[in-house]
């Protein structure tokens, strides 16, 4: 052997270059871009979503590949708002989820915190885009170099493949970024429930203007409580016992933050020992607005509750948490010596106005709450202790309970109103009281000329349990900055005296 028999003969060209050569190079070009887009993609879907606050809310923003962009934002279980908000190839989801207790309760405690959650929200939502963007850059990059590494076991291939996937989401980003049009919450297109929305957009964006300056309004008005109690524990008309036991009577709460802090301020003024919910403390009974609820614990009092036609049973679940809740369901219970037996509106019907129909209720509603009396009425006579109060949401349930009880509440049309149900002779008497809205009907409250006023009534009873007076407590509404409070005693069994009436005005 001479030592030159493993020579390859000469050609002239480097190894490689031939056709296979850039076929090869071919490959390995489109196996870079193939791991460089797939990689972007599985990191797009494994890490483009973040947890953050947008106002009140705990919010779940997620990044998903799209051709089209865009934005949509789910409002569990209304339906989701589509946003025309940017060019492709990225399409953001916003999920609004929970309420969080603590900054509700902020903004229960102080109304013109509202204005200042609004004004956050904007910057809310761009702190979480921009850390949602981030965590893409790096989710996408990440992935590719593992992905890269896994197939190509080089270095170099691999750093091809993760500039490739850097590059093109930063590129997409950066499209959607200034592609962004803000105009385009004004011009949502709705699904679900919201579909409706488009009919009382334009009373929704006066509300959001004017209700900064109702809040406040009402905060003023609120504060006043205070010399109500000062003024009317004096006179001489009916001055309660020792050993009087005062129920606060509240309804129709609707999401009104404010309606929280009034009642807080009664229970305290008034020295109330138990409070009543006649229903309807939600407009929609969705699970988010199930964290309004949670300021019932902060009362401190005994709180009893019957579900109305805009709670849904998850409403009913969230109130019996509360650890100083009693949710009522054709049941009774005794509280601070009274006992009080309750049934839920049988109706889940949230889109439905509380308004009455011109011609009443139909036939096959009507049925449904006379059933409904008659249920609860059955269930006052087979209590093994004396009913003293029934509770029902809609007064036309009223009727069956009729000499079961002396003491029948409502609410549910937002208007006051106290009347005898008729009776049947040998029948014990029994009152009925409508109570108006204590949420002033919520957001809808502010749609008319003047906001619908906030109402709510303390009931005095005695030893005997007994209706003997009542204030009802009127703030705001009819355009006017005043507190109302008008006392009202209740006849006398024994001595058959006329009902006098004492109104107190405060302003």
């Amino acid at each position: 052997m001479d030592g030159h028999e493993n020579e390859q003969p000469k050609t002239g060209r480097p190894p490689g270059s031939g056709w296979v050569g850039r076929l090869r190079r071919l490959g390995v070009a489109l196996a870079i871009l193939v791991i460089g887009l797939g990689g972007t993609v599985l990191g797009v879907l494994a890490g483009g979503q973040v947890d953050t606050d947008i106002g009140p809310f705990k919010a779940k923003m997620v990044l998903t590949p799209s051709v089209t962009g865009g934005t949509t934002i789910d409002i569990p279980p209304l339906g989701a708002l589509l946003l025309d908000s940017h060019d492709g190839p990225t399409h953001l989801n916003v999920e609004l989820g929970a309420l969080d207790q603590g900054r509700v309760e902020a903004l229960i405690d102080d109304p013109a915190s509202i204005n200042r959650a609004s004004q956050s929200a904007v910057q809310d939502v761009r702190d979480g885009a921009l850390r949602l963007g981030m965590r893409t850059v790096g989710a996408t990059l990440l992935v590719t170099l593992i992905l890269a590494g896994l197939v190509f076991r080089n270095a170099r291939r691999t750093a091809w493949a993760g500039g490739l996937s850097l590059v093109v989401t930063a590129s997409s980003l950066g499209l959607a970024a200034t592609s962004i049009r803000p105009q385009s919450i004004e011009e949502p297109r709705y699904e679900g429930l919201l579909v409706n929305a488009p009919a009382i957009v334009g009373d929704a964006r006066r509300i959001a203007n004017d209700y900064t300056k109702y809040a406040e309004q009402l905060q003023r008005l609120v504060g006043n409580v205070s010399q109500l109690y000062t003024t009317v524990s004096a006179l001489p008309v009916y001055e309660p016992a020792p050993n009087t036991t005062r129920v606060l009577h509240v309804s129709d709460m609707h999401l009104n933050p404010t309606g929280w802090q009034l009642i807080r301020t009664v229970v305290e003024q008034f020295d109330i020992d138990v409070v009543i919910d006649t229903g309807d403390i939600t407009d929609w009974g969705s699970e988010p607005e199930a964290n309004y609820v949670g300021s019932i614990g902060l009362l401190k009092k005994p709180y009893l509750y019957i579900r109305g036609n805009h709670d849904s049973t998850k409403t009913a679940a969230a109130v019996a948490r509360q650890p100083n809740a009693i949710v009522l369901d054709n049941a009774t219970t005794t509280v601070a010596g009274l006992t009080i037996a309750g049934i839920g509106d049988p109706r889940f019907t949230p889109d439905k106005s509380t308004a009455p129909a011109a011609g009443g209720l139909d036939k096959t509603t009507a049925d449904q709450m006379i059933t409904v009396g008659d249920t609860l009425a059955k269930t006052v006579r087979e209590s093994p202790t004396p009913v003293n109060i029934a509770l029902v949401h809609d007064p036309a349930s009223a009727g069956p309970l009729s000499g079961t009880c002396p003491l029948v509440l409502s609410g549910h049309t937002h208007s006051r109103q106290v009347s005898k149900l008729p009776e049947q002779p040998g029948q014990m008497p029994t009152q009925l009281m409508v109570q108006g809205s204590t949420g002033g009907a919520g957001l809808r409250g502010l749609e008319g000329e003047q906001p619908t006023p906030l109402s709510m009534s303390v009931l005095y009873f005695d030893q005997d349990k007994l209706l003997q007076a009542y204030d009802d407590i009127t703030v705001g509404g009819t355009g006017q900055a005043q507190v109302n409070l008008e006392r009202r005693v209740v006849e006398k069994p024994k001595e058959g005296a006329p009902v006098p009436v004492t109104p107190t005005p405060t302003r």
